[in-house]
């Protein structure tokens, strides 16, 4: 017993890390965002970290993803470098797509992050051609990709949905259901649930509350363990968008009650009392936080003072020379 509460220990303490490093990036992007000093839009995934550090804690360098506009989260969760995500959403040179993806955009190949989308469930068909390119080429690898509620609408998810059961692909198809789409209930956009949905493509469903870190990874856990045999999978984690549609967006469209529910949903909050339970002083949660904290701080202070694009260079990405 007490070698399995050890062990349940260091899982949650390293989750609780990942949520950490996930919440204290966004909370500094939107501090930057409100100063004038990020170029762009950007799209906070601040209360729904669990879903992504639970799920990244599963897969290898060697799995790859397929993110959302909202896709920060992920991205970190799949191991992009600290610095160069924040160059690379500040618009450095230095950034992992040379500043010239930026938020939505964020990319690493060398970790299998296929890369942040701009374009409502763009991710699936993605996802889909890399867990085929698993599949030829004999990798023990899977595909992963995220998608909002909102993108249940769009034609594209069903038909990756319904390739990647006939040709028995190794993808994830993971909806973050944080009941909204951009403005508006999902409610009143989809006609359909998951289950059942799932269930037409003859396509194995799992649900979980994607704001417990510990639940969405021992549920990630069952569920990958299918998709590394070819069978294609669904799972559906209920959680809490806390930020508006975009960074700045003032929400007037939600009412009172829904925000003061939002501490009881925290992932943090949540895996903090866990953490309680099993005996961790507060003194080692305050001291997990100060470490993540000098982190994000150190890698967001070398990204500030990265190179500022080079408009050249980015032209000669663009167009060739005549009679190149």
């Amino acid at each position: 017993m007490k070698a399995k509460t050890s062990d349940q220990h260091k899982i949650l303490v390293d989750l609780y890390k990942g949520l950490l490093l996930v919440r204290r990036a966004e909370e500094s992007l939107s501090s930057l965002f409100a100063d004038g000093i990020v170029p762009g839009f950007i799209h906070l995934s601040i209360g729904q970290e669990a879903i992504a550090v639970g799920i990244g804690a599963h897969l290898s360098s060697e799995d790859t993803v397929a993110s959302t506009h909202r896709g920060h989260g992920h991205a970190l969760a799949k191991g992009v470098p600290l610095e160069g995500f924040f160059a690379e959403v500040l618009g450095k040179e230095e950034g992992l797509c040379k500043g010239r993806g930026g938020s939505m955009h964020v990319a690493d190949l060398s970790v299998g992050m296929l890369g942040a989308n701009g374009i409502v469930a763009a991710g699936s068909s993605i996802a889909v051609g890399s867990a085929l390119a698993h599949k030829t080429l004999s990798r023990d690898a899977i595909a992963v990709v995220f998608f909002g509620d909102g993108a249940l609408a769009e034609g594209l998810l069903h038909e990756s949905l319904n390739m990647a059961q006939l040709l028995a692909l190794p993808v994830l198809f993971v909806c973050e259901n944080n009941g909204w789409s951009e403005f508006s209930p999902t409610s009143k956009q989809v006609s359909f649930n998951l289950e059942k949905w799932s269930a037409a493509y003859d396509v194995p469903y799992m649900t979980v509350n994607g704001n417990d870190v510990v639940a969405v990874h021992e549920t990630a856990g069952k569920i990958i363990a299918k998709v590394r045999t070819n069978q294609p999978a669904v799972l559906e984690c209920q959680t809490t968008r806390v930020r508006g549609h975009y960074e700045g967006d003032p929400q007037k469209y939600r009412g009172s009650e829904e925000f003061d529910q939002l501490a009881d949903r925290d992932p943090i909050r949540i895996a903090a009392t866990k953490l309680l339970a099993l005996g961790v002083k507060d003194q080692e949660l305050a001291a997990i936080l100060d470490h993540v904290e000098r982190e994000v701080s150190g890698a967001l202070s070398a990204a500030r003072n990265g190179r500022d694009p080079d408009f050249e260079s980015a032209r000669r990405d663009v167009y060739t020379g005549v009679g190149a």
